[in-house]
């Protein structure tokens, strides 16, 4: 009798646990995710004939942060420093096909997506190092390709770090990222 009410409080115990969780706040920084061609994901399932035969080139997803007032590059990203382009987790981007990047090629496959900001460029770092926290354990040797990119002026601030693609051709698309007043282009191509 003594075993069965110790497992009876046990038991109760276990259950009072359980339904007393609380979830963690919202993150401040919310993720997104941007395809090309645009809406890959949601077309493939309920618009096919939107896409017809057309695979999907890249995907990236990634942590929008907020400029928040404050003076972003330089300043809240230094300049001439490894940056995860985003906030929390290094961004993650993805090839369905094999790519050409500023004249390098890329394997289909997944990859961690860094900078290096400065004023006037930006080098852009594809690295096979996953799943890391910032760019604090970043290392050069996982390096996959790198290219340089001139920033541009952005025609109005954006409050919200973003990437998005575009159509040049059937062929090539173009990788933009901004934040407050600076935007960099990246071609890509098939």
């Amino acid at each position: 009798m003594k075993k069965a009410a110790f497992l009876f409080g046990l038991l109760w115990l276990t259950v009072g646990a359980a339904s007393a969780q609380t979830f963690r706040g919202i993150d401040k920084t919310p993720m997104d995710m941007a395809y090309y061609p645009d809406d890959y994901a949601h077309d493939r399932k309920f618009a096919p004939a939107k896409i017809g035969t057309d695979k999907a080139m890249v995907r990236v997803v990634y942590s929008r942060p907020a400029k928040n007032n404050r003076e972003v590059f330089g300043k809240l990203v230094p300049y001439n420093k490894v940056w995860r382009a985003g906030a929390n987790e290094a961004p993650e981007i993805k090839f369905y096909q094999d790519v050409t990047i500023g004249g390098k090629k890329i394997p289909a496959g997944n990859y961690a997506l860094l900078t290096i900001p400065t004023e006037k460029k930006w080098t852009i770092i594809f690295s096979s190092d996953l799943d890391q926290w910032g760019a604090y354990s970043y290392n050069e040797a996982l390096d996959v390709a790198r290219i340089t990119v001139p920033t541009q002026k952005a025609e109005s601030p954006l409050e919200n770090f973003s990437i998005q693609f575009a159509k040049k051709d059937d062929k090539t698309a173009t990788m933009y990222m901004g934040w407050d007043t600076t935007v960099v282009a990246v071609p890509i191509s098939l």
